[in-house]
């Protein structure tokens, strides 16, 4: 009841009389009544999962969000390469799930910023097609496996068991062809 007459108290007091503990009060108390949607938390956490725009349109993932593809946010921090994967804090726009705002980046106990910034990482994502592009090297690592793209136009495949199928013809081709 204490707490109630408090917020009561809050509504009505003039801004400049407040003292910043007393703004907080109603986030302490979990009252959200200004907010368009109650159920939605002030700050979600999501993940960075690639850039687009040379890096200037973040694509995120987050809890509650529609559909399973990255959503474009905006941001209010600057980002690079070494932001991928990385945990981010999101906000929305007019309260709308489908509006993301980038308000920052977690640190999760390694060194930050680096010292060498990497170099910027393209990801086009459509919906039917996504393009990955890399400078000297692309891979693609998952436990033991990895698919490895060079600029030299190598492309190297490791793991410990590789399986190649086709239900129509499975044509391999090259200068000169060597198994085993």
């Amino acid at each position: 009841m204490k707490q109630q007459n408090s917020l009561e108290k809050l509504k009505d007091a003039p801004v400049a009389e407040l003292e910043p503990s007393d703004m907080l009060l109603p986030l302490i108390l979990g009252q959200t009544a200004n907010l368009a949607s109650p159920a939605r938390p002030l700050v979600v956490i999501g993940e960075l999962i690639a850039t687009k725009d040379d890096g200037r349109t973040p694509l995120v993932l987050y809890p509650g969000q529609e559909g399973s593809a990255a959503v474009p946010a905006r941001s209010i921090v600057d980002i690079d390469g070494s932001h991928i994967g990385k945990h981010v804090l999101l906000m929305f726009e007019s309260n709308e799930n489908a509006a993301p705002i980038m308000i920052g980046v977690l640190r999760e106990g390694e060194g930050w910023p680096s010292a060498k910034p990497p170099t910027q990482v393209e990801v086009q994502a459509d919906g039917e097609r996504m393009i990955v592009t890399a400078r000297r090297q692309l891979i693609l690592r998952c436990g033991l496996a990895s698919i490895t793209l060079t600029e030299a136009g190598k492309i190297l495949i490791n793991g410990t068991y590789v399986s190649s199928r086709s239900s129509g013809l499975h044509c391999i081709k090259g200068g000169s062809v060597l198994i085993n």
